[in-house]
């Protein structure tokens, strides 16, 4: 198994090398001396990918940071609990076109051709171990444990303050990345009402690595309808829970995915080509329409014992009494050991450490737009209106250094869909981030354009001691 992914990985290479990786290095020394082309703030999939596109086009200072140890990047073995990606096993495009650096290929070296045959969609941690695998193949070196906690300006580009074990250490950089995921925008927040009225030892959000053993013979009370609610609904049972009872508003589970509506070449290659208006109603459509969970989870949720659907049944009041934590709901009241909280995100950019330089100084929805009042949606309003390439705008014309960072996280949601940083996306959606960084890099390199084009010495003619004299006679001939 070890020896046919390796061998994979060396026929990547090799046809990475006949396609001419890595690109020629186009950024002039000056810019490149004590500065990064690049940093790129997280190392899972699409930062990744990222790194690896930036490096095929020139781009030879590439820093790669993530918060997480050594192959902890990303939610895959931290707090993602799903058995398979969500995502169709067809539905990729971070191998760039090259067959040898699918995940296909990558599994069919693992498993064998008969093991992808039999697939429905790629096991979650494969595909950890495949983005492994794809850092490897193009030389990718991350810097684990280093959480990024501000992005500021810099004469050339950006700054960014950096926590180490060692320390706090400052990286510059032509250009930053943010590709911080799903919670980019916020963070997984327990509700008020909950936080509010229980003590930490009752609960947990989904989203957050979790010891398992606290959930042993316990009645767990889940909160939510969607994939991760069913995800850690049966992560509580396989892990040793008395009963886990899923609550939730709606009367009913969504049976319709309308994301998959959107997956299409046209509308993720060119969303942010749409206007403003439709961005924003395709936005709050999701907000009112939300998915129901995969097919699997539900299945297998539903076939433990233990395992109790509750529709019709939020939760009005909690609180904590010796016996538990007594909930109320229009059916009834509820009593719980522990409460797991799969309610999402809130989108608070102050949440984000990152962002402490940035958040006051970039443009948002509720800045540069104005719905009808009967569409009108707060939480929207304050995500960052960025540009047609992932970039942020700046409010005030002075802060030239914003417009150098990108954010390809949930922040793009509204400017350029739901899909455009998850996996479904890379193939139609990461090109685009990637022009324009460089476009950007290009520009703000456009005064070294000339002086390096007149210092340019290749020659292209083969040079001899009697070159100057064959060339003289080809010439007198020529003109005789």
């Amino acid at each position: 198994m070890a020896e046919a992914t390796a061998a994979l990985a060396d026929k990547a290479r090799a046809d990475l090398a006949v396609l001419g990786f890595p690109g020629q290095p186009w950024l002039t020394p000056p810019l490149t001396g004590e500065i990064d082309d690049v940093v790129i703030v997280g190392a899972s999939q699409t930062g990744l990918m990222a790194a690896a596109a930036l490096k095929r086009d020139g781009l030879a200072r590439i820093r790669l940071l993530d918060a997480g140890a050594a192959s902890e990047e990303g939610p895959w073995l931290t707090y993602a609990r799903m058995a398979e990606l969500r995502t169709p096993k067809t539905s990729f495009g971070i191998e760039f076109n090259i067959p040898s650096l699918s995940v296909r290929s990558w599994f069919g070296a693992r498993y064998g051709e008969a093991a992808w045959d039999a697939l429905v969609r790629v096991p979650r941690e494969d595909w950890k171990a495949y983005l492994d695998w794809y850092a490897g193949v193009f030389d990718l070196r991350i810097e684990n444990h280093s959480r990024v906690v501000d992005v500021s300006g810099d004469p050339k580009g950006v700054k960014l303050t950096v926590e180490t074990p060692q320390g706090l250490v400052t990286h510059r950089a032509r250009a930053c990345i943010l590709a911080t995921g799903f919670d980019g925008a916020g963070e997984w927040r327990v509700p008020d009402f909950v936080r509010d009225r229980l003590p930490t030892a009752r609960y947990s959000h989904t989203n957050v690595p979790l010891d398992p053993s606290i959930l042993k013979d316990k009645r767990i009370g889940v909160l939510g309808h969607g994939a991760s609610a069913f995800d850690n609904a049966i992560f509580a049972l396989q892990n040793g829970a008395r009963s886990v009872d899923l609550c939730f508003r709606r009367d009913r589970l969504p049976r319709v995915n309308p994301h998959r509506a959107l997956e299409n070449a046209g509308l993720m290659a060119h969303f942010p080509d749409l206007a403003d208006l439709t961005k924003w109603r395709i936005a709050r459509f999701f907000r009112r329409n939300d998915q129901p969970p995969a097919i699997r989870s539900f299945e297998t949720a539903m076939a433990l014992p233990g395992f109790a659907l509750r529709p019709a049944s939020p939760w009005l009041d909690v609180r904590d009494t010796p016996s538990g934590v007594r909930i109320k709901t229009p059916r009834g009241e509820l009593e719980f050991d522990y409460l797991l909280l799969a309610t999402g995100l809130v989108v608070d950019l102050n949440a984000r450490p990152e962002l402490r330089s940035l958040r006051d100084r970039v443009r948002l929805w509720g800045d540069s737009f104005a719905p009808p009042p009967s569409e009108a949606d707060a939480r929207l309003a304050q995500l960052p209106y960025l540009d047609s390439h992932y970039a942020f705008q700046q409010r005030d014309p002075a802060d030239l250094w914003v417009r150098n960072v990108f954010a390809f996280n949930f922040s793009s949601v509204v400017s350029h869909g739901p899909h455009s940083t998850s996996i479904s996306g890379h193939r139609h959606c990461l090109p685009r981030l990637v022009r324009g960084v460089e476009r950007r890099l290009l520009i703000d390199n456009e005064a070294a354009i000339l002086p390096a084009l007149e210092a340019y010495r290749s020659e292209d003619l083969p040079v001899a001691d009697d070159f100057e004299a064959r060339l003289i006679a080809a010439e007198w001939a020529e003109a005789v």
